[in-house]
């Protein structure tokens, strides 16, 4: 039997995430624990707050391990504040925020603004055939992005998807971003109902781990 998909649940739609890779016949697990984190082929990291989830990670004795296994090339995905953890770079963090790593990425966090400015918009996504529901909860987005990093989604822009200019209202803005077998979405693709982001992190651990 293939090894499972882990959904590290510290904070977040853990359950949500779970029900999405069950739906899809993929075997998903719960991940608190160094010795659950050992025995996954990849791991979803939920949305939440980003601070806390760094401190959660370190009180389960988790942090270092995570980046160990991420630096080593476990395949992973964040969504919203999983986003963040996995980014390089934060703007707008808390003093001396830390972060997972491994995305040459810039983000700024709470980019779409508090819970109050919370959105739901179509997005066009490289590589499924639909247009993605998507749900932004105090999200962030990418300021910008390395060389290596494919981006899959922007938001819709007036004057096109490659418009560098992307106004504060978040339009034109980098929502979906891949590297190697890292991946991220702004938004939260387990509470919209659709299955195609999952199926692309499934296809992206069985691409690395086979």
């Amino acid at each position: 039997m293939a090894p499972p998909i882990g959904v590290l649940a510290l904070q977040g739609d853990v359950r949500e995430h779970v029900a999405v890779l069950d739906s899809l016949g993929v075997r998903a697990v719960a991940v608190r624990r160094e010795r659950e984190l050992a025995g996954v082929a990849g791991l979803v990291i939920p949305g939440g707050e980003s601070t806390t989830m760094i401190r959660l990670a370190r009180t389960f004795g988790l942090l270092e391990p995570l980046r160990e296994r991420i630096a080593s090339g476990m395949p992973a995905f964040g969504t919203c504040a999983g986003m963040i953890l996995l980014a390089d770079r934060v703007l707008d963090g808390e003093r001396g925020q830390e972060t997972l790593g491994g995305l040459d990425v810039t983000v700024r966090r709470n980019a779409f603004g508090r819970q109050v400015d919370s959105s739901e918009r179509e997005v066009s996504v490289r590589g499924l055939d639909a247009p993605v529901h998507a749900v932004f909860i105090r999200a962030p987005w990418v300021e910008s992005a390395g060389p290596g990093v494919e981006v899959l989604a922007r938001t819709e822009a007036a004057t096109g998807p490659d418009d560098a200019s992307a106004p504060d209202d978040g339009a034109g803005r980098i929502v979906m971003v891949r590297q190697g077998p890292l991946m991220a979405t702004s938004f939260h693709p387990e509470v919209a109902g659709g299955s195609g982001v999952h199926r692309m992190f499934v296809d992206l651990v069985a691409v690395h781990t086979s």
